[in-house]
């Protein structure tokens, strides 16, 4: 918390104690500091491994053969509805921007990944930064000591590079928690295990040996530098130190989920989405600009939301997860007054196909699909873009991934054509796209 914070907070608190019913006042306060230009900013992309099938989530298609199985229900939005596995979701409508009609050239898993992570097609020698590099680097404060960009439980086989820090450097590569850890609660455990490892230090290694190596280690880092006054090196010394202050810092206790009541880990869901999510609020309760969940649970015959077998039965179980988690969060973070501060994006790579295949699947599909919006700097409770009655093309204010990358910044308050230098001494922009103002609060 600010000073400027701190300051309200006495005053409201001050206020209460004075006779003001806290039902007035701390909904109120929230939304003051809230709209506090000066405060920190947030960003947690909820990314769909596979590419999800929009027919099935946020633009059905119900009196059309391509509809599928499932059935659409009201929102708290008049006029807007959602898949029937979504119902924690369609009561958050109101802060909820939909767009149906993104439209790329993209259907490969890896280049369609590459484009939407870093708002660039895959091709040439520049190696590009995620956007979570990129808005780190632009939100990112000295006063926080967890590192500005952390990935829970990516699934990065389809492009690796797209999670990275690209001509950023190091210093903006995410700390990765949970990548292996597996979807479900290990055996005899109630809830998934998110951890840290460089957390604590090596087993059979006490506090003082870990001292002891560090000092080890500053001496010989220390001469080392003097004779290689280069940027790797520079680089290195930084990622290790940042790492160093991350594992001292009381901040780094916010990756210990234990300390949530069982009710609320339980709300989030079990597995590794429903807890990244849950994690995810406790970073930015700490400062950290951008966190990102992935949601890339194996199904019965695909892996995550590449649903080209058996999509009803996968998609209904992936909808469970990320209903519990992506609703819980928004309640969470508007109780604590960080929703109006803190903007979602819900993605993947590309749609699937309206049409559905021989093996009840639906295949890759980027001509006409949905991402969502939500949050801070959004002006929910609507629909941008329109698809046809068949799904198959956008007939009403196409998207391209430019544009909606654009927005997002914009309601992050960062300018889209901020530069970066590149390795090769090129300035190049975070986005080259145009925010749809429709979409921005």
């Amino acid at each position: 918390m600010n000073e400027l914070d701190r300051r309200r907070w006495l005053q409201a608190a001050g206020g209460c104690l004075c006779g003001v019913s806290v039902s007035g006042w701390l909904p109120a306060l929230a939304q003051q500091i809230a709209a506090d230009p000066s405060r920190r900013r947030h960003c947690i992309l909820l990314w769909m491994a596979g590419g999800p099938s929009q027919t099935d989530t946020f633009d059905m298609k119900p009196d059309h053969e391509n509809g599928g199985e499932f059935h659409e229900i009201a929102t708290s939005v008049p006029g807007i509805r959602f898949c029937e596995h979504l119902p924690l979701l369609a009561k958050q409508a109101g802060d909820l921007a939909i767009i149906r009609g993104l439209t790329t050239k993209e259907g490969d898993h890896g280049r369609g990944t590459h484009l939407m992570r870093t708002g660039r097609a895959p091709m040439g020698i520049e190696k590009f930064p995620s956007m979570g590099a990129a808005l780190a680097k632009q939100l990112e404060s000295n006063e926080v000591a967890l590192p500005p960009y952390v990935s829970i439980a990516p699934f990065r086989a389809f492009s690796a590079e797209s999670f990275g820090p690209g001509f950023l450097g190091p210093k903006y590569s995410p700390l990765i928690v949970g990548e292996t850890s597996g979807g479900a609660p290990p055996a005899g455990k109630q809830f998934a295990e998110l951890k840290v490892d460089a957390l604590a230090p090596p087993n059979g290694v006490t506090k003082e040996q870990m001292e002891h190596r560090l000092e080890i280690w500053q001496a010989l880092e220390e001469g080392f530098l003097t004779d290689h006054k280069v940027d790797a090196t520079q680089a290195h010394r930084t990622i290790y130190e940042n790492s160093l202050r991350m594992i001292k810092s009381d901040a780094s206790l916010a990756f210990d989920l234990s300390q949530e009541p069982e009710k609320v880990r339980a709300a989030y869901g079990k597995g590794m989405f429903g807890q990244g999510c849950l994690l995810a609020r406790r970073l930015v309760e700490q400062g950290v600009p951008f966190v990102e969940v992935s949601l890339n649970t194996a199904t019965i015959g695909s892996f995550g939301w590449d649903t080209h077998a058996n999509n009803f039965e996968a998609v209904k179980a992936l909808s469970a997860e990320l209903d519990a988690g992506w609703a819980t969060l928004m309640n969470d973070l508007r109780e604590r007054g960080l929703l109006e501060s803190t903007t979602i994006i819900w993605m993947g790579e590309f749609g699937r196909t309206p049409k559905i295949n021989g093996s009840a699947g639906r295949d890759h599909f980027p001509q006409a699909w949905s991402c969502v919006l939500a949050g801070g700097g959004i002006a929910g409770g609507q629909v941008y873009g329109q698809t046809s009655k068949d799904g198959t093309h956008v007939e009403e204010n196409p998207s391209t991934v430019t544009d909606v990358l654009a927005t997002l910044c914009s309601a992050l308050g960062v300018d889209p054509a901020t530069q970066n230098m590149s390795t090769s001494g090129r300035p190049i922009a975070i986005v080259e796209g145009s925010p749809i103002e429709k979409l921005l609060a």
